[in-house]
């Protein structure tokens, strides 16, 4: 009995529950149903603006006589479409104008077929043969465009009523000369009822609600699923560049530890000057958003450059060219947001100062290409996507040897000949050949990029 009750309740909810999702995954699934509802409306517009169209070009079917409510129901369902358009632009339609507007659709689609034995003076057995009844499949598998089953189940089972108060409402009739057969042939020519066959086209709306609705429950669990992993995918965009965010969530197979390639890049390192020192006498939420400031600075320019930053150290910045995605030009392109990085820090200090800084923000960049090694690390239940090798070494170390150069952008000359060689056109400042560097075994010839 309880496995009934919640598989009961796991009917009329829809489905699993939205209640334990995020709260941004629960918006941006109603964000999704709000713009369905809108393209059902849309779909519903063309729809009767169709027929109305159809109405007025085709031949006029003979035989008429009585009344013709097609004209006046047309015009009214267009009224109803225009309005539950416009408000579904306004605000999040609720369930209830929802249910409202599946008996709206059904009961457009009921009286038009009612209307018929009016329309042309027949035994209401005459609109049993309608083929008009077609068109409720039409209005279910509209409301399949939500992706929510109680609407899709909800249409079925209305169609379903009002087929049987049309077939009840011809057998109870007494306008003369029904009857209730079992002949096909006295069904299909007179004013008779085939039981059987009003039951087949009952059982077949039945059927294609009740299998379209068990389609929509599946779809819905991944529907929450796929929306789930989308909105950690985008989240994963702003932990990572989009390059390595992209070849995070499109790998064909899933990432392990130790997987990687080598390539040709260019490393720079960032750091604030006298940051730890300083920090330490600011309140937390003045440190946070002057690296707030600082950060999104530097991930301008880096990108700007081609680069892509791989990791924030605190105050400081890892950024690769060329590691993610090969490029002919990543020494040149991280020469140019070294040299870039400094003069930007230099004229924004007012937007450092307004956050909190209480003296001039003070950046050192370091540049260092070679071959590196991109891929995963980690163990198997933590996974990092980080790059390897001496160039990242000697780019941490030339950036500490700003320090002791005086100097606010430095690198080697190896690394700058090779960007000239990729159409690098700037100027070092100063050459300091066989320099010693901490941590770098031999003298390393020095290129001052910036003071």
């Amino acid at each position: 009995m309880a496995r009934l009750r919640e598989t009961i309740r796991y009917i009329l909810r829809g489905g699993p529950p939205i209640d334990g999702l995020p709260d941004r995954v629960q918006a941006e699934i109603r964000a999704r149903e709000a713009a369905s509802e809108r393209l059902i409306g849309w779909v519903q517009l063309a729809l009767v603006l169709f027929f109305a169209s159809l109405y007025l070009l085709a031949p006029r079917a003979e035989g008429s006589a009585g009344f013709n409510f097609v004209p006046i129901a047309l015009g009214a369902y267009f009224l109803f479409t225009v309005t539950r358009l416009a408000l579904s632009y306004r605000f999040e339609l609720p369930e209830w104008f929802l249910l409202i507007s599946i008996c709206v659709d059904m009961a457009l689609l009921v009286g038009l077929i009612f209307s018929f034995h009016i329309q042309y003076d027949q035994h209401p057995t005459f609109y049993l043969k309608t083929p008009t009844l077609m068109y409720v499949f039409l209005f279910i598998g509209l409301r399949a465009l939500r992706f929510d089953p109680r609407f899709v189940l909800t249409t079925g089972l209305v169609a379903v009523v009002g087929w049987i108060g049309l077939v009840a409402y011809a057998i109870f009739s007494d306008m003369g000369g029904m009857r209730v057969t079992r002949n096909y042939v006295e069904y299909l020519t007179g004013n008779s009822i085939l039981l059987g066959a009003e039951l087949d086209k009952t059982m077949v709306i039945l059927a294609v609600t009740v299998l379209l609705s068990a389609a929509l429950y599946r779809g819905r669990s991944m529907l929450f699923e796929a929306t789930r992993d989308h909105s950690a995918a985008m989240d994963l965009k702003r932990f990572f560049s989009p390059e390595v965010a992209s070849s995070i969530t499109e790998a064909h197979q899933a990432l392990e530890a130790g997987e990687g390639s080598l390539r040709e890049a260019a490393i720079l390192y960032a750091d604030i000057r006298s940051f730890t020192s300083t920090s330490a006498v600011l309140p937390p939420e003045t440190v946070l958003a002057v690296l707030a400031e600082y950060q999104n600075l530097a991930v301008e320019v880096i990108t700007g450059e081609g680069g892509q930053v791989d990791k924030f150290l605190g105050d400081g910045i890892l950024a690769t060219f060329g590691a993610v995605s090969p490029s002919d030009t990543y020494a040149a392109d991280a020469l140019r947001a070294a040299q870039a990085l400094v003069v930007s820090v230099t004229l924004s200090q007012d937007r450092f100062k307004a956050a909190g800084w209480p003296s001039d923000l003070r950046v050192g960049t370091a540049v260092a290409a070679g071959p590196v090694t991109v891929g995963v690390i980690g163990s198997k239940d933590r996974l990092e996507f980080t790059v390897i090798g001496d160039a990242v070494n000697r780019a941490a170390k030339l950036e500490d040897a700003n320090k002791a150069q005086q100097s606010s952008a430095l690198t080697d000359c190896v690394s700058l000949d090779l960007a000239r060689a990729q159409g690098y056109a700037g100027d070092a400042v100063d050459i300091r050949p066989s320099s010693n560097v901490g941590g770098v075994s031999g003298p390393v010839d020095l290129a001052v990029l910036a003071r």
